[in-house]
C-alpha cells in the first residue's frame, strides 16, 4: 500500500523524521510507536500528503504520493486526530457529511446517498441516532471520537491514518473503544496506521510495530519479536519501563 525510500523531514535545522524505509501492507493494521517526540506524528502527515519530505520517496500502490492531488488523497485516506477534531459549530450529521458535501455533484453523494451512508457508519461505530443534531461540546468525549471515525470513514476510504486516537479518554471508555475499533478494522479490512505511545494498545491493534527514536525505525515487528530479541538497548528500556508503568 505505501511504501518509504529514505524519507526524511527537516524543518530549518531541526530534523523530526531522518532516513525512514518503511512499507505499510494494505489491509494490515500498522502501528508507530515512541516517546513523544519521536516522529511519529510527522511520519502520519507525511503519509497523509499535509506535508511533504524534504528527501526520499513516498509511494501509494507503486504511485508517487505527490502525483496524487489534495482530493484524490481525501478520498483513498481516512484521517482521525487525538480528540476527534470535530468543528464545534457544526453538528453529528453535519461533521459526518462534511466529506462528501464538495463530492455531491460530481460523484453522486444525493441526500438519499448520503442518508444510506449515515445509516450504514451508524452501526458499524454504533452511534445513536438521538446524537445526530447535538453538538460536539453536547456529547461525551467517547461519542466524539465513534463521530470522529464515522466522518473518517464516510468516503469509504482505503486506508484509515489515526493519531492517537483514544489518549484522551479515561480507561473503561477507553477499552470500550480499542475494542470496537479492533473489530471495526478487521471486518471492513481497512489498511491502517495508527500512533500511540502505549506499548499494550499498540500490542492489542498491530500486526507490525514500528517502534521509533528520533526520527528513525529503531525496529519492526510483532510485540513478540521486539520482546524477545530487542535490537538496541532502547528498544529494551522501551519495554521495560512500559511494563512497569502498567503494574
Amino acid at each position: 500500500m505505501f511504501k518509504l525510500s529514505g524519507v526524511t523531514k527537516a524543518y530549518g535545522e531541526a530534523t523530526a523524521v531522518t532516513g525512514v524505509d518503511l512499507v505499510v501492507p494494505a489491509g494490515e493494521t500498522t502501528v508507530l510507536i515512541g516517546r513523544s517526540g519521536c516522529g511519529k506524528s510527522t511520519l502520519l502527515r507525511l503519509l497523509l500528503g499535509l506535508i511533504q519530505p524534504t528527501a526520499g520517496e513516498i509511494t501509494l500502490e507503486g504511485r508517487p504520493l505527490g502525483a496524487y492531488s489534495s482530493a484524490a488523497l481525501g478520498q483513498r485516506i481516512g484521517y482521525v486526530t487525538q480528540g476527534g477534531g470535530l468543528f464545534p459549530h457544526l453538528t453529528v450529521r453535519e461533521n459526518v457529511t462534511l466529506p462528501c458535501e464538495h463530492l455531491h455533484r460530481s460523484q453522486g453523494w444525493n441526500r438519499s446517498r448520503i442518508a444510506s451512508r449515515v445509516a450504514e457508519l451508524s452501526q458499524i461505530a454504533r452511534v445513536d441516532g438521538a446524537l445526530w443534531d447535538r453538538y460536539p461540546l453536547e456529547i461525551s468525549g467517547g461519542q466524539q471520537q465513534r463521530v470522529a471515525l464515522m466522518r473518517a470513514l464516510m468516503l469509504d476510504p482505503d486506508v484509515l491514518l489515526l493519531d492517537e486516537p483514544l489518549g484522551a479518554l479515561d480507561p473503561i471508555v477507553r477499552a470500550e473503544l480499542q475494542e470496537e475499533l479492533r473489530e471495526t478494522f478487521r471486518s471492513l479490512g481497512k489498511t491502517v496506521v495508527l500512533v500511540t505511545h502505549d506499548l499494550a494498545e499498540a500490542r492489542y491493534f498491530a500486526d507490525t510495530i514500528q517502534l521509533m527514536q528520533d526520527g528513525r525505525v529503531l525496529q519492526s515487528g510483532s510485540f513478540e519479536e521486539l520482546d524477545r530479541s530487542p535490537k538496541t538497548p532502547f528498544v529494551t528500556r522501551f519495554i521495560g519501563a512500559q511494563r512497569l508503568r502498567t503494574l
